[in-house]
């Protein structure tokens, strides 16, 4: 280890699609390599990898469960010495919490990646992390419903908590026309198939609508069959198109007229922000979640709160699509860009392995 530099060793159960692991590869590749050097430790096995990290020095434990992994962890703590260690997913959280009551001179920085309140088993989940998350040293929030939830209902205190948002993690231009693509409004949306993204409510809308218009889902998840039931229900499975899983999910938003977001909760939608940059606007039901960070109303897409009202505003934009590619495009650039954020991490390492207060 390169003593002249911040080591910071970063901990995931696996490297699979998911926006934790998306966000923290991203992070590690683009820190200053001048200032820091890291490596990553994998709980779980390379097989289970959908991301290409061949630019990180990534470690994989090869066990089934993140429990299973608590001793290897500690022997590489004990022979590295990082200066740093983060984690990411509440329950890698909770472990490293508790590991490090053994390593006092690591400063253990948690990202949290969801609002756990929303969760259905909040009350074990708030037992375990209020015990746990006082024993860290920082935690990252992606929102500020986020933050105020680890305040407010996990005891977190103010002082030991960072707002970062996730960064923009690929480099799109905006489509350029201005306007619906045709006669039809297309619709999309790009998120898990589970109960929290709301694709119940999604449905009731698009039954409502009187005008031409096509669905995309991109996504999979354990209530498909659910969805695909209640679209048969519905009379909708002639507008309805679906795609699994895709690597160009970019060009199926810039072909689309609207991202429609349904979710109940979300802890920072990244698809939303994607669906920005290449100049496709929003439609999100309101939502404890980064939603109000994301969306400017009028700019870059509408907040709503009902399904009449989302019936209402898909309708006006049927027939009035006002929305500038750039201007959407702008909103989140500004907000979101990677040298932004990145930065922003870079002064939390660097104030946590100088003893500064963060």
């Amino acid at each position: 280890m390169n003593k002249s530099k911040i080591h910071i060793t970063f901990i995931l159960p696996d490297l699979s699609a998911g926006g934790a692991q998306r966000i923290l590869t991203f992070v590690a590749e683009h820190i200053d390599p001048s200032k820091f050097e890291h490596t990553f430790i994998i709980t779980g096995f390379k097989k289970e990898s959908d991301y290409n990290v061949e630019n990180i020095n990534v470690i994989y434990l090869n066990k089934s469960r993140v429990l299973k992994a608590i001793f290897p962890l500690i022997k590489f703590l004990k022979n590295k010495k990082p200066q740093i260690v983060i984690t990411s997913i509440y329950h890698l959280n909770v472990l490293a919490a508790f590991i490090s009551i053994g390593f006092p001179k690591i400063k253990f920085i948690a990202r949290e990646a969801s609002i756990l309140s929303t969760r259905s088993n909040k009350k074990f989940i708030g037992f375990i992390v209020k015990h746990a998350y006082k024993r860290i040293d920082c935690l990252v929030c992606q929102s500020e419903d986020m933050q105020n939830d680890m305040i407010n209902n996990y005891n977190v205190t103010p002082i030991k908590i960072v707002l970062i948002n996730n960064p923009i993690t690929e480099k799109f231009l905006p489509k350029i026309e201005n306007g619906k693509s045709n006669n039809e409004l297309k619709i999309i949306t790009v998120g898990r198939l589970s109960p929290v993204k709301g694709y119940d409510r999604i449905i009731e809308v698009l039954s409502k609508l009187k005008f031409p218009f096509h669905y995309l889902i991109i996504g999979k998840g354990p209530e498909k069959e659910n969805i695909f039931n209640l679209i048969k229900e519905k009379g909708l499975i002639n507008q309805v198109s679906y795609i699994e899983h895709t690597k160009n999910v970019s060009s199926y938003l810039k072909q689309n007229d609207v991202f429609l977001q349904g979710s109940y909760s979300d802890g920072f939608p990244n698809a939303l922000v994607e669906s920005c940059v290449v100049g496709t606007p929003i439609v999100a039901f309101n939502a404890l979640g980064g939603i109000k960070e994301i969306i400017e109303n009028g700019e870059n897409g509408f907040i709503i709160h009902s399904i009449e009202e989302c019936v209402e505003k898909l309708t006006e934009l049927s027939t009035d699509f006002t929305f500038s590619p750039k201007r959407v495009n702008q909103i989140v650039t500004e907000r979101f860009n990677s040298k932004k954020i990145i930065g922003q991490y870079e002064v939390l390492f660097l104030k946590l392995a100088n003893n500064y207060v963060i």
